[in-house]
């Protein structure tokens, strides 16, 4: 059975990434009763990181930093089905997201970028999809990735 999440993510013409193993030594994801914590994922599918960073202050370069962060979140949410037994609908809200985007100092437009991930999220949670949320410039991230998301979630209980 797909979940109502899952079948709102096909007809916007996205699917959730094949599974992979992580870059580092963590945990996927962590769950505190019905608080979710999920590792940051980067830019990355089919074990390539389809957006190598620093993000040039142009709008191409936004423009694909803002698509680099949609398959952040395709790949948090792949790892929130993990947390919640399958099934994308027992997620009640997205209570925050940390946004890293790989840029140069003084590079003033990581908001736009992290939308990437924010649009989707909103797109397929409503107004459980928004959520607090921080976007900041970074000198690196794991791969060279030019975006990195981290999320915290709570689920229906």
């Amino acid at each position: 059975m797909t979940s109502s999440v899952e079948q709102r993510l096909t007809a916007m013409g996205l699917e959730l990434p094949a599974d992979w193993a992580p870059r580092g030594q963590f945990l996927p994801f962590r769950r505190d009763g019905a608080v979710v914590y999920l590792s940051g994922q980067i830019c990355e599918w089919d074990g390539e990181v389809t957006h190598t960073g620093p993000v040039s202050d142009t709008p191409e370069g936004i423009e694909a930093a803002h698509k680099a962060a949609q398959t952040c979140a395709l790949n948090l949410l792949y790892r929130l089905r993990d947390a919640c037994g399958g099934d994308l609908d027992r997620v009640d809200m997205i209570l925050r997201l940390g946004g890293f985007v790989n840029c140069a100092s003084g590079f003033g437009q990581s908001p736009a970028v992290i939308n990437g991930a924010t649009e989707l999220f909103i797109a397929l949670f409503g107004e459980g999809g928004w959520h607090a949320r921080t976007a900041v410039g970074v000198c690196g991230l794991p791969g060279n990735a030019s975006v990195e998301v981290d999320a915290i979630v709570r689920l229906k209980s």
